[in-house]
C-alpha cells in the first residue's frame, strides 16, 4: 500500500511539474500543522506562484523547462507572517523628530522597509496603521511588480477617539490637527469603517486604549466605548473584514472581546479574568503581543527623539506585558506573531522568536504563531503552510529551528511565489 501511495504521489508530481515553472529542493521542510519534517522535498510551483505538487526529490524528475532553486543542506519553513507592522514608520525617528520630514518621505522609506522585511523572511505582513493610505499604495506597487516586498494586508488609518492614541496630540490648539480616522460615537465609527474600506483597507485597526507613544494619555486607559467597538466590529464583519484592536489596558481588552474584535494587539495588562473570557468566547480571538521591542526602546532611550513620558510608559508596562504573554501561553490563548516593527528597526522581525521562547513558548509554537496561526487569524488559506494550493513562499535556514529558533533571525534564502528574492552570500 505504501509503495502504491508513493507511486501515485510521484506520478502526480511528474504531471504537475509539466505545468510548473519552478521546483525548490532542500534537505527537508517543516510541516507546521504536524510539527514534523518532510525529508528531501521537491516543491513544484506554478507560474501563478502557487504550489502545484510536492514530491520526493530523490525519485521525481522534471523537464528542462522547469527552473530549479537548489537549497541543498537547508531546512525550509513557510514564508513567515508578521501580524503587526508599520512599514511607513521608522524606529530611528521618534517623537517630534518626525516633523522635520515632508509627508511623502514616509512613503519613500516604506519602500526600503518592505525590502528589508522580505529579506528577513517575512513574505506576508499585516500593516496596522499608516497615514494617507500609504500602505495601500505600497501594496499596489509590490503586487504590480514595481518594487520588492511582502504581501501586505493594509489597515490604512487606525480608528480612534478624539485625543486618543490614534489622534494627533503633539501640537497646541493653534495647530489643531484631528486625525482623519478619529470618531466620536457609534454612527461616526460605522461611517469610518465604510470610508476606509472604500479606499483599500483589508483589515480595520482600532485604538481601544491609550498607548506608549501617544502623548498625554494613560497607556492603559480605555478610549473607545464598548458600543463604539461593537459598531466597528459589526460593520467590518458585514463587509467581510476583520478587526484588530490596539489594547494595553485590561478594561479595553475586556470590552474588545465582548465587542467581537478579532485580534488583540499588545494585550499588556490583561487580567486572568479577561484572558479566561477570551478563551470562553465562541469565536476565537487571537493575541498579538510584541514582547521583543521593549529591548530596543529601552536601549535607545530618548536618543532617537522619543519623549521621556513615552519611555516611562514603556518601562511601566514592559515586564507586565511579558508576564501576561507567559500566562496566556500557559492558559492556551491563541497567539499570533506580531512585532510592531517600525517601533524597532525593520528587518529585525525574527528576533522576537527567541523572546517568545524565553517567555514560555516552545520553538514550534513560536513558528506556528508566525505561520499557521497567523494565516488562520487572517482568514486566509493561501499562506502560512507549505502545501498544495498555497503560495510558494519559503524560508531556508541552516539547522533545526524547532531546536534553535534563532536560526530564523537571518535566513539563508527567501522564496516568494516561486521566485528567489533573497539569498545570503
Amino acid at each position: 500500500m505504501k509503495r502504491l501511495m508513493f507511486a501515485a504521489l510521484t506520478a502526480l508530481a511528474v504531471t504537475s511539474s509539466a505545468q510548473a515553472t519552478t521546483v525548490v529542493t532542500a534537505d527537508r521542510y517543516l510541516d507546521v500543522n504536524t510539527g514534523k519534517y518532510v525529508e528531501h522535498p521537491a516543491i513544484f510551483i506554478a507560474d501563478d506562484g502557487h504550489i502545484s505538487s510536492i514530491a520526493d526529490a530523490r525519485t521525481v524528475r522534471w523537464g528542462a523547462d522547469v527552473k530549479q532553486i537548489d537549497l541543498g543542506g537547508k531546512t525550509l519553513v513557510p514564508g513567515l507572517i508578521d501580524m503587526h507592522v508599520h512599514l511607513t514608520s521608522l524606529a530611528e525617528v521618534g517623537g517630534y523628530q518626525g516633523l522635520k520630514y515632508t509627508d511623502s518621505f514616509w512613503s519613500a522609506v516604506g519602500v526600503a522597509n518592505a525590502v528589508r522585511t522580505l529579506q528577513a523572511g517575512f513574505t506576508t505582513v499585516r500593516n496596522v496603521g499608516s497615514y494617507e493610505f500609504q500602505d495601500v499604495g505600497l501594496k499596489q506597487a509590490i503586487d504590480g511588480g514595481w518594487i520588492a516586498g511582502p504581501r501586505i494586508v493594509p489597515a490604512t488609518y487606525a480608528i480612534g477617539a478624539t485625543g486618543g492614541h490614534c489622534d494627533d496630540n503633539g501640537l497646541p490648539p493653534s495647530y489643531d490637527k484631528k486625525s482623519d480616522a478619529v470618531v466620536d460615537g457609534p454612527d461616526e465609527a460605522r461611517a469610518k469603517v465604510r470610508w476606509l474600506h472604500k479606499y483599500g483597507a483589508e483589515v480595520i485597526k482600532i485604538c481601544a486604549t491609550g498607548g506608549v507613544f501617544s502623548l498625554g494619555d494613560s497607556v492603559g486607559g480605555q478610549q473607545l466605548s464598548l458600543i463604539e467597538m461593537k459598531a466597528i466590529a459589526d460593520e467590518a464583519h458585514m463587509l467581510h473584514l476583520r478587526v484588530a484592536a490596539h489594547a494595553h489596558g485590561d478594561e479595553g481588552i475586556h470590552d474588545a472581546i465582548l465587542a467581537g474584535i478579532d485580534t488583540i494587539e499588545h494585550g499588556s495588562l490583561a487580567s486572568e479574568e479577561t484572558l479566561k473570557l477570551a478563551l470562553a468566547r465562541k469565536q476565537p480571538i487571537w493575541f498579538s503581543m510584541d514582547i521583543y521591542n521593549d529591548d530596543y526602546i529601552v536601549a535607545t532611550g530618548t536618543s532617537n527623539g522619543t519623549e521621556q513620558q513615552s519611555l516611562d510608559k514603556e518601562k511601566a508596562i514592559a515586564l507586565k506585558q511579558r508576564q501576561t504573554f507567559r500566562r496566556g501561553v500557559q492558559l492556551g490563548i491563541p497567539m499570533v506573531f506580531g512585532t510592531d516593527a517600525g517601533v524597532y528597526p525593520h528587518g529585525d522581525n525574527g528576533k522576537q522568536f527567541a523572546k517568545m521562547v524565553e517567555w514560555g513558548m516552545t520553538p514550534l509554537q513560536a513558528i506556528q504563531a508566525a505561520t499557521r496561526n497567523a494565516s488562520q487569524a487572517l482568514g486566509r488559506n493561501d499562506v502560512g503552510v507549505i502545501e498544495v494550493g498555497r503560495y510558494g513562499d519559503l524560508v531556508a535556514v541552516t539547522g533545526d529551528p524547532t531546536r534553535d529558533v534563532r536560526v530564523l533571525e537571518r535566513p539563508d534564502a527567501v522564496v516568494k511565489g516561486g521566485v528567489l528574492v533573497a539569498r545570503s552570500q
